[in-house]
């Protein structure tokens, strides 16, 4: 199969960004699955053997797609109609209840849900891209992973939980002085500041953690944070919102809105390193996304929708942050 990837950026990740990652991620593994794969970016970021096409913005998609593709998989929203079969992966949350497309996918069930969709595939990632994990090393402190200047992340809340049950912690993704998010300046000692982290680097901050802490005011779409450190041998202390509690079952972390909750389940972490990086390893690898992704092009290679009304959301939120 011929299958061309679009997303109007560049790839891959090289510290922070979600999105990139899967893309790239995707590509290689559909390529290990046998088929021919093109990316259609706005450049990469390092050197791939994987065949690129730049993305001219002034140029119609339809004209820049090559003349033998069998199928587009957009990773970016489009306006212009497609000559070819096509499906969408919406990435992140909408914030208004228009139409989408009826052949859209999500990236969790909840985040399906309040679509009014059961179109979805999970995330996964190429783990023989991250270091080699060492359960024997020392765990130390605990970390926050995550872009810490958009609120909703909630950064604030995980040095307070970390505080509260007497651990340091470590911020990756964010800084101690933030301009971004009122002039806010981090004075504890408990906390330590890292910024967009990347590659071997925050493989060995993810390594040396006892758990991630993650307490989000949204509905998380996915969250690769949490599957990150879950790979690491670190379990996740979080909010129940989004796709959390998909991801996060009772073996390998807690969730609660209640903040003297939280704070003893991570007091009390007994969580099983070993079985924690086992469960991302085996549920949210590279592989297990394209097979499902192929499952999508196929329904649409034979003339089906994915969804049998555009999917929109459900209900908008009533306040601009949910319950912590």
């Amino acid at each position: 199969m011929n299958i061309v990837l679009f997303y109007n950026g560049y790839v891959p990740a090289i510290k922070y960004g979600g999105t990139e990652r899967v893309v790239f991620y995707l590509a290689q593994e559909l390529e290990k699955l046998g088929h021919t794969v093109t990316l259609l970016v706005k450049g990469t970021l390092k050197e791939t053997v994987l065949k690129t096409i730049i993305y001219n913005e002034s140029i119609p998609i339809k004209d820049q797609l090559p003349s033998n593709t069998d199928v587009v998989h957009l990773h970016s929203l489009i306006e212009e109609q497609l000559d070819f079969p096509y499906v969408i992966t919406l990435h992140g949350n909408t914030n208004n209840q228009n139409a989408l497309d009826e052949n859209v996918i999500f990236v969790s069930k909840n985040h399906a849900e309040r679509h009014g969709s059961s179109s979805y595939v999970l995330n996964g990632l190429n783990w023989d891209d991250y270091s080699v994990v060492n359960m024997n090393e020392k765990r130390r402190y605990y970390h926050f992973l995550g872009n810490a200047a958009w609120k909703v992340k909630n950064v604030t809340a995980a040095i307070e939980l970390a505080k509260k049950s007497n651990e340091k912690i470590k911020i990756l993704g964010g800084v101690r002085f933030n301009f971004n998010m009122g002039i806010r300046f981090t004075f504890t000692h408990k906390a330590s500041f890292y910024g967009m982290v990347g590659g071997d680097q925050k493989d060995a901050l993810l390594n040396a953690s006892k758990g991630l802490i993650f307490p989000v005011l949204w509905h998380e779409p996915f969250g690769l944070a949490i599957i990150e450190s879950l790979y690491f041998g670190a379990p996740v202390f979080g909010t129940p919102y989004g796709a959390l509690p998909e991801l996060v079952t009772p073996e390998v972390g807690y969730l609660s809105d209640d903040k003297s909750v939280l704070v003893e389940a991570i007091e009390s972490n007994h969580f099983d390193r070993k079985l924690c990086h086992e469960y991302a390893r085996d549920l949210f690898n590279s592989k297990r996304m394209a097979e499902q992704y192929l499952l999508k092009y196929e329904t649409v290679l034979n003339h089906n929708s994915l969804n049998k009304t555009a999917p929109f959301l459900q209900a908008l939120p009533t306040s601009k942050y949910l319950k912590f």
